[in-house]
């Protein structure tokens, strides 16, 4: 069981190129190394002046099919994926310079992110994490919607969908971040979407890089993809994955037992903000 009290970042720099999933451009990007109290910033290095954006929540402007964030004028879509990657294996500091506005959609999971990482080199640096610890319930509701958030001396998340799907209907999932899962039980689920939509989508100008080879491709009763799924409940663990990525835009790891049910990006980035309001709810700490 693992809690990691100082900030890390990664050994060596990581590269790897990609399409994007909506734009179908190729992008380039790297994940350098940085220094202590630096967090997760990403860098456009096709525009003038490589302007660099904070992976932080109140910099989100986009939950509508992605989480995107942006700062003066300069966007990146499409983090959540690399984000869980950097939440999921305990990266606090990171330069993630890109030559495009859309991430690689790879093959729709965080696996080639995750494994890039690992495979780099993880270093502890010698400055204490801060933490984000819950100290009392906070809760967000809408509809059939639902994240909740109470005090845990450590980090899990419960995620739970409904999908009128014969290969969905209710799933559920949980992770602790302690059990140093992620890379093999999380990284891996990949994106799903009905195909009936993703042809929509291409219809309006989205959706240009999918194909199945960057996610699952649902029909009203199975599945398009050839090889099958990752794991029988692949669906509900992608589900977690995007919301891990989405909660780390609170720029420090989370002391929290966090539950969602039906949730996306929009209300993730809804709990983010009502959490932070709620200023009695929460406190920041180090442990050791």
């Amino acid at each position: 069981m693992t809690i990691y009290m100082n900030q890390r970042t990664l050994a060596k720099p990581f590269s790897c190129s990609g399409t994007g999933v909506h734009s179908g451009v190729q992008v380039n990007l790297t994940i350098h190394p940085a220094p202590a109290n630096h967090g997760i910033q990403f860098q456009r290095s096709d525009l003038l002046d490589s302007p660099t954006i904070r992976a932080l929540f109140p910099n989100v402007v986009d939950t509508s099919l992605a989480t995107v964030i942006g700062q003066e004028g300069a966007i990146v879509s499409t983090i959540e994926h690399l984000m869980a990657s950097f939440a999921g294996l305990g990266i606090d500091n990171a330069l993630v310079t890109i030559d495009g506005y859309e991430m690689p959609i790879m093959d729709g999971s965080a696996k080639v992110f995750a494994r890039g990482i690992m495979d780099a080199g993880i270093v502890a640096l010698d400055t204490p994490r801060s933490f984000l610890a819950i100290t009392e319930k906070v809760e967000l509701i809408d509809g059939d919607k639902r994240v909740t958030a109470i005090p845990c001396d450590h980090f899990s998340i419960s995620c739970g969908i409904a999908f009128n799907h014969p290969m969905i209907n209710e799933q559920t999932y949980t992770l602790d971040l302690r059990d140093n899962t992620f890379l093999t039980d999380i990284s891996p689920a990949r994106t799903f979407g009905f195909y009936r939509d993703i042809k929509m989508l291409k219809l309006y100008g989205l959706g240009r890089g999918a194909d199945l080879g960057t996610g699952i491709a649902l029909t009203d009763d199975g599945i398009m993809n050839e090889g099958g799924l990752r794991f029988p409940d692949e669906f509900v663990r992608h589900k977690l994955l995007d919301c891990l990525g989405d909660f780390s835009l609170l720029g420090m790891p989370i002391l929290a037992e966090i539950t969602t049910l039906k949730s996306g990006h929009a209300f993730n980035h809804a709990f983010l903000e009502t959490l932070f309001k709620n200023k009695g709810s929460w406190e920041t700490r180090t442990l050791g």
